[in-house]
């Protein structure tokens, strides 16, 4: 028989059910800081005098979305606000809650308002993975206050989240955490009693290679914390009965986590980070940057013909005819991600990202076409000129003649090829790098000795 709650022995069991969820939860869970004078890091975010930290300590909170990388405290500001708040705390998870329970939470919350006059505040994580039926059940119910909502996201809620949805809310950007962040709460986990209680004993080492290895994380630096002390431990319990604090050092740091887990996610707004950050190494010309972004690719997963297709744009949008050989090399790099594939294929792309990245630079191509398209889409109709309309129609020969350049030394002739109004150098500007300035220079000169010549 179900017990009634509200009853003793229903207080008693539940109180018995969360001490031993509480001790069987992960040591992030435990240690997860419930009042704002206990958060580290987001000083911009939630630092004195910042609206979100005056919105929690007032418990005047407005419908919010807070957005950054995973493990930077988004569900814990929820939770902190769960606990500083007079409003009823209801969370759903986007991963497999429906439209159906969206409405369920959101008729409880009228009900909760219209007869008690007390508010709640909904917590969704993921919220981006909402889709947009579920997101737009959420409007009325956001926009009249039946409830406020607290959205979390590691992707950028300006492309995930419905635009209205954000119109009645106010973003708050979270940001990696910084390395003396992560270093104080993997600290304050091994001292805490909530934590491993001093049980273990850190060196300055071990401290070091978990904020290496959580890179702004701070919740894999305390899972790495957690077990890296199991593998400390004799009998693999974070509570060993010791007389001394057993010893993590970095060999037993690196033997829980071998492998570094930089963020990189393959469908999220860091994915783009990280291709912007790479083609634009590339077109800075430093080699190393471009090897270290295109390593994180790799690394993180991506596939080697996206990786592929972003070198062979940058070989025409940033090297150009300075270096003609670029889009040659991006297109072999091309064709061994497409033939080759992983691993091997990685020391293609490696030394197609060099070479452009060493390549010389112009953009003259890219602002050429640019040029001529918005000549064409905003100056009005031109004419082909008579000489270079086609031949194949009664009336033909009446279009003036046509100077054919290889009956001519050097293959070049004075003609007008451009409509009327518009004048060499209209589109075509290049620079003074590289192949296409030695053979503007070598054009423009033969092309003043040829004029000099003819009658």
């Amino acid at each position: 028989m179900a017990l009634r709650p509200g009853s003793p022995d229903h207080n008693l069991f539940s109180a018995e059910e969360a001490r031993v969820l509480a001790a069987n939860a992960p040591l992030a869970a435990r240690v997860r800081p419930k009042t704002l004078d206990a958060f580290v890091g987001q000083e911009e975010a939630v630092g004195e005098g910042s609206w979100l930290r005056r919105a929690i300590e007032h418990d005047a909170l407005f419908s919010v979305i807070l957005f950054g990388p995973a493990g930077t405290g988004k569900t814990t500001l929820a939770r902190i606000v769960a606990h500083t708040t007079d409003a009823a705390f209801v969370e759903v998870s986007a991963v497999t809650g429906t439209v159906k329970d969206l409405r369920a939470e959101i008729d409880a919350a009228k009900e909760r308002l219209l007869a008690t006059g007390r508010r709640t505040i909904l917590f969704v994580d993921e919220i981006h993975r909402f889709n947009r039926s579920q997101q737009d059940a959420l409007l009325h119910a956001v926009e009249d206050r039946t409830v406020i909502l607290i959205g979390a996201t590691t992707e950028n809620p300006y492309f995930e989240v419905n635009s209205a949805l954000l119109s009645r809310s106010r973003v708050v950007e979270l940001k990696a955490l910084s390395d003396d962040a992560i270093r104080s709460i993997v600290r304050e986990a091994a001292a805490s009693p909530k934590g491993l209680d001093g049980a273990f004993a850190l060196t300055d080492d071990a401290v070091d290679e978990i904020v290496t290895l959580a890179a702004g994380d701070a919740r894999a630096a305390l899972t790495t914390l957690e077990l890296a002390a199991q593998l400390a431990s004799p009998d693999g319990s974070l509570a060993p009965e010791a007389i001394a604090p057993i010893r993590i050092g970095a060999k037993e740091v690196l033997e829980a986590n071998p492998r570094r887990g930089l963020p990189f996610d393959k469908g999220g707004d860091y994915h783009y980070d990280v291709v912007s950050a790479f083609i634009k190494s590339m077109r800075g010309s430093d080699p190393d940057a471009a090897l270290y972004w295109l390593a994180r690719m790799i690394e993180g997963g991506e596939d080697p013909r996206f990786i592929a297709r972003r070198i062979l744009i940058c070989a025409s949008e940033d090297i150009g005819n300075a270096d003609p050989q670029a889009i040659l090399v991006a297109e072999a790099a091309f064709k061994a991600a497409e033939v080759i594939g992983y691993p091997e294929c990685r020391i293609n792309l490696a030394q197609a990202a060099v070479y452009l990245a060493l390549a010389p630079k112009s953009n003259a191509v890219v602002r050429g076409i640019d040029a001529a398209q918005k000549e064409v889409r905003e100056g009005g109709r031109r004419e082909v000129p008579d000489p270079l309309r086609d031949r194949h129609r009664p009336g033909s020969e009446n279009y003036g003649r046509y100077l054919y350049p290889h009956s001519f030394p050097g293959g070049w002739v004075e003609q007008r090829y451009l409509p009327e109004g518009l004048e060499r150098g209209a589109f075509w500007q290049p620079t003074e790098r590289g192949w296409e300035a030695w053979r503007e220079e070598a054009t423009s000169r033969d092309r003043a000795e040829r004029q000099d010549g003819q009658p």
